[in-house]
């Protein structure tokens, strides 16, 4: 389990973390999301010691990641996927790893051909694609066969082939019981892997809980009514609480009312109904709510435009 207790972190003048308390449970995949300057890798880089917290404090498995006596057996973690040697290949990178961490060698041939490099172990990783870079670095996280593992956009520059096998992957090492915390900005990715979710914004907490509800909180949920009868139908709705939208011809969008209740008052007014179906906000919609006043680099359609005219 990682366990973050009212961190804080300030570099000079830049608060960039800022009283952020959360844990992430064993056996789910977590994802970690924030819009860009929210306090992510900087709340990475803590829980691995690599930044020391302003104040308070991070606890992996129960204690500091300084205190922990086999480092690579309680946390993998990717932050940076180029991270190594370059004139060190593949298999000699990991060697040096098992080596300084009482590791067995053999685990470091299990771990080359779990991501797929085997046929390109012993060449330079400096020559590696970026998509190479990721999987040597997720075979780094797990050498040690860690309890937690902790990836900071893990699917970056992998190909399609390569996304399904780190989704898969990820969902078989939380299905073995261990805490998986992933960072990534790919909202498609992430509804598919995650069950929990943190959501930071300019350092601060935003969200803590399931994926579900967190949709379900963050958006308002309407209900799709396809009917031939459809001016009618608005009419018997329409009411206090309730709005009725007019999407397409023969098509509402209700909001107020769930769908038990909108094709008892249709029955009710013998109103022919050919479509009801409740509407969800994604999580892409739901994140881009709840962080709107948290987005500390904004783009602008006039700047948009602006940069096609002088390219």
């Amino acid at each position: 389990m990682i366990e973050v207790n009212d961190l804080s972190k300030r570099y000079g003048e830049k608060l960039a973390v800022d009283s952020l308390s959360f844990a992430v449970r064993p056996g789910v995949v977590t994802g970690f999301l924030g819009p860009n300057g929210a306090g992510k890798s900087t709340t990475m880089r803590v829980i691995m010691g690599l930044d020391r917290p302003t104040s308070g404090q991070v606890r992996v498995n129960g204690r500091s990641y300084a205190r922990l006596k086999a480092p690579l057996q309680e946390i993998g973690a990717l932050l940076e996927a180029k991270a190594i040697h370059p004139g060190r290949s593949a298999y000699h990178h990991l060697l040096s790893l098992a080596a300084s961490n009482g590791i067995d060698k053999g685990r470091v041939l299990d771990v080359i051909d779990m991501v797929g490099l085997s046929e390109v172990a012993r060449k330079r990783a400096g020559g590696f694609s970026l998509g190479m870079g990721q999987r040597l670095g997720i075979a780094s996280a797990l050498l040690g066969d860690p309890r937690i593992v902790m990836l900071d956009e893990p699917v970056n520059g992998l190909d399609p082939e390569g996304v399904l096998w780190i989704r898969n992957l990820l969902k078989s090492l939380a299905g073995q019981g261990r805490t998986v915390f992933v960072s990534s900005h790919l909202m498609s990715e992430m509804a598919l892997i995650a069950e929990d979710l943190i959501v930071i914004g300019r350092g601060r907490l935003l969200s803590a809980g399931p994926i579900a509800e967190f949709i379900a909180q963050a958006s308002t949920r309407s209900v799709r009514v396809r009917s031939p009868q459809a001016a009618s139908l608005g009419g018997v709705l329409v009411g206090e609480g309730v709005t009725v939208t007019n999407t397409e011809p023969g098509v509402l969008e209700v909001t107020g009312l769930d769908p038990a209740e909108i094709g008892e008052r249709a029955a009710a007014a013998g109103l022919v109904l050919h479509e009801l179906s409740p509407q969800e906000a994604s999580l892409e919609e739901a994140f881009m709510e709840l962080t709107r006043d948290a987005v500390e680099y904004h783009a602008t359609a006039g700047a948009l435009a602006t940069a096609g005219r002088t390219n």
